[in-house]
């Protein structure tokens, strides 16, 4: 490791560390730790509104946590069963023991989270990074996977934003730590006023308490001892990913997902380009795709009602309809220009 490369924290002394701060927890929800060989989850969960319905699994993105999905879960909690996960050093989640950020490390801590559990098949949801981590989970192990849904994932793209760069660059040696100098000095608030801009088509969506909540909670992040390094390697292992051939490349695992699939893209997603949803619908062997011209990069958050309703009309389609999705309204197509 070079000397300008973010040190990496032990992972048994950041488990250990006092977590600053608390996490928030809406109305409804709870969050509960997961012990696995080597590895602590966090589950942020919503109990359903009845008994037996089918379980949901929600995987957030780079930088994000498991409250990226608190605006859809209740949207959906008469129709699954629903649990988000903090990822491996994100959220409220510790460091794997082994310090892999790997796209397939992520996969596995997935993997191994619903073998535990035992909540297998499940209804698989996943946003930027967790769109390549739940790409590559319904590849590996079809048996989980019920239906995918994936909101701007991070596939490989020959020709990258350049509005996405600066993310890609934090792989770099050495930059996560010349960043961290460069902005030592920002506050919470302006850190989060840099990544709405980045990740909302419209950052004037974000109500004052969801603002306020997110600026608690980057305070909290930015006192955890891992909070560069789980981002700098998990950046560094979507750099990676993109670049294996072969049966390991992400678009030849995206060609034998086997489930029911809807690909979510947003017209102004500075992160994933809006030109990749052609390919993406034409890869996937069973899929539908929900187009949202004015949405950025976390569509769950911005558009998280039309967001639901695609959701409802794919699980309908794969054999979970319920008594609540005859009365839940169609119609995301004409609502949001559905391609």
């Amino acid at each position: 490791m070079s000397s300008t490369e973010s040190p990496r924290v032990p992972a048994a002394l950041a488990a250990a560390a006092p977590k600053p701060g608390t996490v928030r927890v809406v109305e409804g929800e709870r969050l509960d730790s997961v012990g696995l060989p080597g590895l602590t989850l966090t589950i942020r969960s919503r109990p359903s509104t009845r008994a037996g319905l089918p379980p949901a699994l929600y995987v957030h993105g780079l930088g994000g946590s498991s409250q990226n999905w608190s605006a859809l879960m209740p949207l959906l909690e008469d129709v699954v069963d629903g649990e988000a996960l903090d990822l491996p050093g994100f959220g409220d989640s510790p460091p794997p023991d082994d310090g892999d950020y790997s796209v397939t490390g992520h996969a596995r801590a997935v993997i191994r989270h619903l073998d535990a559990a035992g909540r297998g098949p499940v209804h698989l949801v996943g946003n930027s990074l967790g769109g390549a981590i739940t790409t590559r989970v319904a590849a590996v192990r079809p048996d989980l996977v019920r239906t995918l849904t994936l909101v701007s994932p991070a596939l490989p793209e020959i020709r990258v934003q350049r509005t996405a760069v600066p993310t890609a660059l934090l792989a770099v040696p050495g930059v996560a730590s010349l960043f961290t100098r460069l902005t030592k000095d920002w506050t919470a608030e302006q850190r989060v006023r840099g990544v709405t801009a980045l990740c909302y088509g419209d950052p004037g969506r974000v109500s004052p308490e969801g603002y306020r909540a997110a600026v608690e909670e980057m305070e909290r992040r930015l006192q955890l001892p891992y909070f560069w390094d789980a981002m700098t390697r998990s950046a560094r292992g979507v750099v990676n990913a993109y670049t294996l051939g072969g049966q390991h490349g992400l678009w030849r695992q995206a060609e034998r997902v086997l489930a029911p699939t809807l690909l979510v893209y947003g017209g102004r997603d500075q992160l994933v380009s809006y030109r990749m949803a052609a390919r993406a619908a034409r890869t996937f062997r069973s899929s539908r795709l929900l187009t949202l011209p004015d949405a950025g990069h976390v569509a769950m958050m911005e558009y998280p009602e039309t967001v639901a309703t695609a959701m409802r009309e794919l699980l309908a389609d794969a054999g979970e309809s319920t008594e609540s999705d005859e009365t839940s309204g169609r119609g995301a197509e004409a609502a949001s220009g559905t391609a």
